[in-house]
């Protein structure tokens, strides 16, 4: 049975020096005795996946609201995508793959209904408790809200894990500074890839989703170069290919050349600095994974394209502009009148108060979940 001397030994002859390390853990909030045979972030792993939290993003919307379709990536699509293009990374840098797995799957943990629109919404209504952060709701979750665990609150991650879910950051998501979490600190490399694997996935999950709704065509794309040149590629090596396919390849094919560059420029960065352990990485002051400045440069166009013609099309801003106004309304309902809330609910008020225990009640619900209250709520034939 592989235990925890041998997974010791595995791991020093495995990792590169500079990665994190399961032994090296800064432990736990609560303390616990070690797993017989699974390190520290397996078992964060293992956590995450078994938290009611993660099991309701696979009804929480990533562009497109639940029942538009269900061929659309959702909250638990997206986050699996982000997972197994991390771990990707991960390997071939020969970080921690458990602990790189463990930050990416819950990097969205709280995430609201209605995506980026129902977290601008609770940001509003939260305005005066200091707002709403999706990366510092996951850390609540996963602190405090998942209750399964009679010996402490939470479901009790390590350390660096906690810090990976609150230094997340990318282009849609702001890392936040907790007092516990070395907010002067780089985060560990394990977390810097989850950032970058995010971007990939949104980039070229959300292209995707954007040609198969008929938002955005394939025309709209002929003037990016990066995707010009794929389509080129592929069309010549497959002649008689299939539209579909041809889109499922060159989709495909953008993902590779993004993650093989970045493993190639991290590489780089990493030899520049002379990286030798995983604290060296907490003083460099800098994000060491990154692409190359060509690689920027082809990115940058598809994602201003993204911006301006799928999350700002119409369709997009309608869905996004009616998810606010359920959300809102639902706030206000249960702020006038908290006692519609379920009894549960209630009882954290007096500890918490009013507006963050609606706040987390809300912030927990998935798409679906939040349509059928607004009925039952505004809808006066509808069963309460």
């Amino acid at each position: 049975m592989l235990d925890q001397e041998q997974i010791r030994k595995l791991e020093d002859i495995t990792l590169a020096p500079y990665a994190m390390k399961s032994y090296n853990t800064r432990g736990r909030v609560y303390k616990e005795e070690e797993h017989p045979y699974r390190s520290a972030y397996q078992r964060d792993r293992d956590r995450i996946v078994h938290s009611a939290a993660f099991r309701r993003l696979e009804y929480k919307t990533q562009v497109f609201v639940n029942h538009e379709g269900d061929y659309y990536r959702t909250r638990l699509t997206h986050t699996i995508e982000v997972a197994q293009i991390a771990r990707t990374i991960a390997s071939a840098l020969r970080l921690n793959v458990d602990l790189t797995e463990a930050i990416a799957l819950a990097h969205d943990l709280g995430h609201t209904p209605f995506g980026h629109s129902g977290e601008e919404a609770l940001n509003e209504l939260m305005v005066e408790l200091g707002g709403f952060n999706h990366n510092l709701q996951s850390l609540r979750v996963v602190d405090c809200l998942e209750e399964r665990y009679p010996d402490f609150p939470g479901i009790n991650l390590t350390w660096e894990a906690r810090e990976g879910i609150v230094k997340h950051s990318s282009a849609f998501d702001i890392a936040v500074k907790i007092k516990d979490l070395a907010p002067g600190e780089m985060p560990t490399l394990e977390t810097q890839v989850v950032d970058i694997a995010d971007e990939i996935a949104y980039d070229n999950h959300d292209l995707d989703d954007g040609l198969t709704s008929g938002l955005i065509g394939e025309s709209d794309l002929e003037h990016l170069l990066i995707w010009d040149k794929l389509n080129r590629r592929i069309s010549e090596k497959y002649a008689k290919i299939e539209p579909d396919k041809r889109k499922y390849l060159i989709i495909r094919s953008l993902i590779d050349i993004q993650v093989t560059d970045l493993i190639r420029e991290t590489e780089k960065n990493i030899a520049e600095l002379k990286l030798g352990s995983y604290s060296d990485i907490k003083k460099t002051g800098k994000k060491i994974v990154s692409f190359s400045k060509d690689m920027l440069e082809l990115r940058k166009p598809l994602r201003e394209f993204l911006v301006k013609k799928l999350y700002q099309h119409y369709r997009v801003i309608r869905m996004s502009t009616k998810a606010k106004r359920f959300i809102k309304e639902l706030f206000e309902a249960y702020i006038d009148k908290p006692e519609q809330l379920p009894s549960e609910t209630q009882k954290k008020i007096p500890a918490d108060g009013v507006k963050r225990v609606v706040c987390d009640y809300i912030a927990g619900m998935t798409d679906r979940c939040a349509l059928d209250e607004y009925k039952k709520l505004f809808n006066p034939y509808e069963k309460v």
